[in-house]
């Protein structure tokens, strides 16, 4: 999708709006997440919206970000599944309200997890450094201070849940989980995957040249600048000072949190409601009714006027013509046949009269 939008909608400003939006509406609905399965999944939608922003942004060195940050999240965030996915393997729970305090028994998943937490965290010497800040660096070229910001900010919550968040509730929080947990590590398939994932993660921190030599334009970026580290370095150690600070009101609740799927959560549940006493209602106190207060009486209306219509249009046509035909008859009969013996003689003899008369005009 990413590939899509760079080929066919650079430099397209609605992308700048909805990127940032993206970037943040992922943030906000991670920090607020309970299941480390769907914090990492709305962090997806953040990350995507850096993507948007810089094909949105149109320069070089934000379609060279977008790009970047499109191959860096697919490494960072494949280690992140895989860690969160082991936890689960092990312990088949996913809810920070559950767990907690196993650094004892999966001490390298975590160290693999807080690698791809930093790295999508834009920390220093990681992935997410290297081409993450090509795009908030390419907003700020362009004069967009507050897309600038708006990424900025986001950035400082990605560390906040993704780098702060999810180790420490999952390893740190308390001594030991609400299960009795299997004191042991994830299988060595899972840990030698990770492993993989981190040492890229970390490579193309240290090394980003090799990444940047596949970027389709000549933009020159260099991101380990003494301001851009001291700027990095300081939005994410006081992001993580206000971590600690508000630690109590960060405590996870073993509650779900409802985004789109409200709509069959609650909505569901109103719908229902809706069916179950307005629609009941109604078919109780007006469809059951309808055919004595509505159907009935236009039936009658119908019939009143077919009855009227028969009783004097259409019976009116047929006895009228009966009397008029009788009548003609007998006005016909008292004509043709009168009973006088001369007027038969006379219509006679006037009758060949004409007959003759008409013979010899045809002659």
């Amino acid at each position: 999708a990413v590939y899509a939008l760079v080929r066919s909608f650079p430099g397209f400003d609605i992308l700048i709006a909805m990127g940032v939006v993206m970037a943040l509406y992922g943030v906000v609905y991670a920090v607020l997440e309970n299941d480390a399965r769907r914090l990492l999944s709305y962090h997806i939608i953040s990350q995507v919206g850096y993507m948007v922003t810089g094909v949105g942004i149109g320069t070089a060195l934000a379609l060279n970000g977008a790009c970047a940050h499109a191959y860096a999240h697919i490494l960072y965030k494949s280690l992140l599944f895989m860690g969160v996915g082991g936890v689960i393997q092990v312990t088949g729970h996913s809810k920070f309200s559950e767990l907690g305090g196993l650094w004892k028994y999966m001490p390298y998943t975590l160290v693999f997890t807080l690698i791809g937490g930093l790295s999508i965290s834009a920390f220093p010497l990681f992935s997410g450094f290297v081409s993450k800040s090509m795009v908030i660096s390419g907003a700020w070229e362009d004069h967009l201070n507050w897309a600038a910001l708006g990424l900025t900010l986001a950035s400082a919550g990605t560390f906040l849940h993704t780098g702060l968040k999810v180790p420490y509730f999952i390893w740190f929080w308390r001594d030991k989980p609400s299960f009795e947990p299997p004191k042991k590590e994830a299988p060595l398939n899972m840990l030698i995957a990770m492993a993989i994932a981190a040492y890229y993660c970390v490579l193309i921190g240290v090394n980003p040249s090799g990444l940047y030599k596949l970027l389709p334009f000549d933009a020159t970026y260099h991101p380990y600048s003494a301001q851009h580290v001291m700027e990095s370095m300081q939005i994410l150690l006081f992001t993580m000072l206000g971590f600690f600070l508000l630690i109590k009101k960060l405590y996870p609740e073993p509650k779900v949190g409802l985004d789109l799927d409200w709509f069959y959560r609650r909505g569901a549940v109103v719908f229902m409601a809706f069916c179950r006493d307005v629609l009941r209602m109604l078919d109780e106190k007006v469809i059951k009714n309808l055919h004595k207060t509505f159907a009935l009486p236009l039936l009658r209306g119908f019939a009143r006027v077919a009855n009227w219509n028969d009783q004097r249009v259409v019976d009116g046509v047929v006895d009228n013509s009966a009397h008029a035909v009788l009548s003609l008859g007998d006005h016909m009969r008292v004509f043709m046949q009168p009973g006088i013996l001369s007027r038969y003689i006379a219509r006679t003899l006037t009758v060949l009269a004409g007959i003759a008369l008409l013979a010899l005009y045809l002659r």
